[in-house]
């Protein structure tokens, strides 16, 4: 085993998996630490019984074309990592306002809209949309992949000044909140919920602290005439193993069951990592892809206690439940891949158990379940207060029966398409925000900082510690696939430099 490498991996999460993968691609020597038995972070799979099971993310988008704007299949395009997807253009949706198919493309929404509100809502849906392209376009303009961390970050922008100069109007939005433009742009009740719904799905906040560049940007791909969504052949695992490929391709090496204990410091230089076995591996640099909280407790409390102290007080989001199904498929042939459903919209789209999202990627992919089988990833996506569960111990009757009681939410949505449901089950495992906590090493099961995008940027991935870098979801870009990917390719410029960025820029085109 390694004692010395060049730069060291803390976790392996998306971030954490793109940084490596773009240093190793640079000729360093990399390893990833990673404390879990399987490597993805939140979007690692599992098996039971035959079935495979995703944990984390289950709406994809922009893997399956080229050009792209999406961070990860940019990295993946570098690494020489395809992807095999399977293209879908709808997906269900159970709102007050009904049982609905929601197509992607612009068109077929707009359909959606003139049932439900008439022409007028379609008008306005129409004029949000010239609003939102614009945005989009500055942001393709200045794709993720491009910037550098810290100051340096001004002379890149400086660089490509030409190609920005026509996008400066634009710009002033790519750090703002969406909220304030769906205000003065929409009116329409079920088109803000819409948009609403989606902000806190990407997110984990509601419109007014989610960043306006991204919907945009999303806007700008799902509300195309050909837009699709993408389901990767495999599942959400695919993605980590072909991440993991091109770690290890490019001499990277990955190692599970390796749980780092804390960094190690001289003066105010990290010089390597100490792990829970006592091992110790020294390094040039370290990257954190752990959650800013966990991060810190690797940490002496005496170096950088300003900063320590700022990043101790980031707010959270909320939590998740989970519920995994294996179960019977004979007869359920309209099944769609996602339904979401919304319990009430005045109570606010992220209050707790009001939004639930099924994913049954067995309809697209039936190789994730056995024949004539299906598998279920169900969450409430981040509304599921802590404070509920903190004083819990897994396994206890006391955590049974609240477990039991909060994931009704998940049967009662269920038996609505599927009355016969729990006689259908051949696996079942409902999980909490302790569950998420365990497996996933994240603060209080938390989704990741509650950052409002009206009060600034996410930090970024450097640190006032020499040798220490951040990315993942409490890092600059901030939450979500496109940016967990972003800001390990912000971490991997620091380290390989200017020139390696710039190569890696000229080779995808960008």
């Amino acid at each position: 085993m390694k004692d010395r490498v060049d730069v060291v991996v803390i976790g392996s999460g998306i971030g954490g998996l793109c940084c490596a993968a773009l240093c190793a691609r640079a000729g360093r020597e990399v390893l990833v630490l990673e404390a879990h038995t399987q490597p993805g972070g939140a979007a690692h799979g599992f098996q039971r019984q035959g079935y495979q099971f995703e944990s984390g993310p289950s709406l994809w988008s922009g893997l399956a074309r080229w050009p792209s704007g999406n961070p990860l299949a940019q990295i993946l395009r570098a690494l020489d990592q395809p992807l095999k997807v399977i293209p879908y253009n709808s997906w269900d949706v159970l709102l007050p306002e009904g049982e609905l198919r929601i197509p992607v493309g612009a068109a077929g929404f707009e359909q959606v809209v003139r049932d439900l509100r008439g022409t007028a809502a379609v008008e306005e849906w129409r004029r949000f949309g010239e609003v939102l392209r614009p945005i989009a376009a500055a942001a393709n303009a200045l794709p993720l992949l491009t910037l550098r961390p810290g100051l340096d970050a001004m002379a890149q922008l400086l660089e490509r000044g030409p190609r920005l100069v026509k996008h400066l109007p634009a710009m002033r939005h790519l750090s703002g909140a969406f909220g304030p433009l769906v205000d003065r742009h929409l009116k329409d009740d079920f088109l803000r919920h819409w948009v609403d719904l989606l902000c806190f799905l990407i997110s984990g906040m509601p419109m007014g602290d989610t960043n306006a560049a991204a919907m945009a940007t999303l806007f700008g791909e799902w509300f195309e005439p050909e837009a699709c969504l993408d389901y990767p052949v495999g599942g959400s695992a695919a993605v980590v193993d072909a991440l993991v490929q091109g770690l290890q391709r490019h001499g990277g090496e990955l190692r599970t069951a390796a749980r780092v204990e804390r960094i190690l410091m001289d003066g105010s230089r990290s010089v390597g990592v100490q792990l829970s076995n006592g091992e110790l591996i020294r390094a040039d640099q370290i990257v954190s892809n752990a959650d800013i909280w966990s991060t810190l407790k690797l940490l002496p409390q005496d170096v950088a206690v300003g900063w320590q102290r700022d990043r101790a007080e980031t707010p959270a989001c909320h939590g998740f439940l989970h519920l995994h199904l294996g179960f019977d498929a004979s007869g359920l042939d309209d099944l769609p891949i996602h339904t979401v459903w919304v319990d009430d919209w005045q109570r606010g789209i992220a209050a707790e158990r009001n939004a639930v999202v099924l994913s049954f990627p067995s309809v697209l992919d039936p190789a994730m379940a056995p024949p004539g089988q299906h598998v279920l990833h169900g969450y409430t996506p981040a509304s599921e207060p802590w404070s509920l569960w903190a004083d819990l111990t897994r396994g206890s009757e006391a955590y049974q029966a609240l477990k039991t009681e909060r994931c009704s939410v998940f049967w009662r949505v269920l038996e609505r398409r599927i009355p016969d449901i729990r006689d259908r089950c051949n696996v079942v495992l409902e999980g909490t925000p302790l569950t998420h906590g365990h497996y996933l090493n994240v603060h209080c099961g938390s989704y990741g900082p509650a950052l409002s995008a009206a009060e600034g940027l996410f930090p970024g991935v450097t640190t006032p510690l020499d040798g220490l870098w951040l990315c993942g979801a409490s890092t600059f870009p901030g939450i979500g696939i496109p940016p967990v990917a972003a800001s390990g390719a912000l971490a991997a410029h620091g380290i390989v430099g200017r020139q390696a960025q710039r190569q890696l820029l000229q080779e995808l085109g960008l």
